[in-house]
C-alpha cells in the first residue's frame, strides 16, 4: 500500500515535471515565433526604405544628411549582430524615419508625387504592423520571463538552462514627447 502512495506522488511529479517543461518550451517557442513575425516586417521595411530614399533624393536636396543616416541605420540593421544590436538598429530607423516624415512635409512637390505617397503609405502600414509585432513580442517575452521567475518553474527552467529574453523597448528618443509649437 505504501509503495502505491509513494509511486503515486512519483507520478505525480513527474506528470508535473513534464508539464512544467513542455509549458516552458512552448513559450519559448511563442518568442521566437513572435521575433520571427517582427523579423517579416523588418524585412519589409528593409526593402522598402532604399527605394523611399530613391524616390525622394532629388527632392531633398538639403537633406541628404538625412538620407544618409537612413541608409546608414538600414545597412547597421541588415547586417545582424546580436539580438540586442538589432534590436537598438532598429529603433534608430524607426526614429530616423520619423524625422524623415516630418521633414517631408516641407516638400509640397514631394507630398504631391504618386509614387512617393503610395511608398509612404506603405511604409507607414509596415511601421503599424512592426508596432503590433513589437507589441506581442513583449507580451510573449513578459509571459515566458515571468514563468522562468516563478516558483516552482523556476526549478525547472534553472535545471534545464532557459534563459530569459530580452524586451523590445524604444530608443530614449522616442520616448520623449514631442514638442508642439503653436505661435505664429
Amino acid at each position: 500500500m505504501i509503495l502505491l502512495v509513494v509511486l503515486g506522488i512519483v507520478a505525480i511529479v513527474l506528470i508535473w515535471f513534464v508539464a512544467t517543461y513542455n509549458s516552458l518550451v512552448r513559450s519559448r517557442k511563442r518568442v521566437e515565433n513572435a521575433w520571427s513575425q517582427i523579423d517579416v516586417q523588418l524585412k519589409r521595411r528593409h526593402d522598402l526604405i532604399p527605394n523611399l530614399v530613391n524616390a525622394v533624393k532629388g527632392y531633398m536636396k538639403y537633406e541628404q544628411e538625412t538620407l544618409q543616416r537612413v541608409m546608414e541605420a538600414r545597412a547597421k540593421a541588415v547586417s545582424g549582430g546580436s539580438f540586442e544590436d538589432r534590436m537598438k538598429a532598429e529603433g534608430e530607423i524607426s526614429t530616423i524615419l520619423g524625422r524623415l516624415f516630418a521633414l517631408m512635409e516641407n516638400y509640397p512637390d514631394l507630398k504631391a508625387n504618386a509614387s512617393v505617397n503610395q511608398l509612404l503609405e506603405e511604409l507607414t502600414s509596415t511601421e503599424n504592423k512592426i508596432s503590433y509585432a513589437r507589441q506581442f513580442y513583449n507580451d510573449s517575452v513578459m509571459m515566458y520571463n515571468t514563468k522562468l521567475e516563478v516558483f516552482p518553474s523556476n526549478v525547472v527552467a534553472k535545471m534545464f538552462g532557459f534563459k530569459p529574453y530580452p524586451f523590445f523597448e524604444l530608443p530614449e528618443e522616442e520616448k520623449e514627447a514631442p514638442k508642439v509649437d503653436l505661435s505664429f
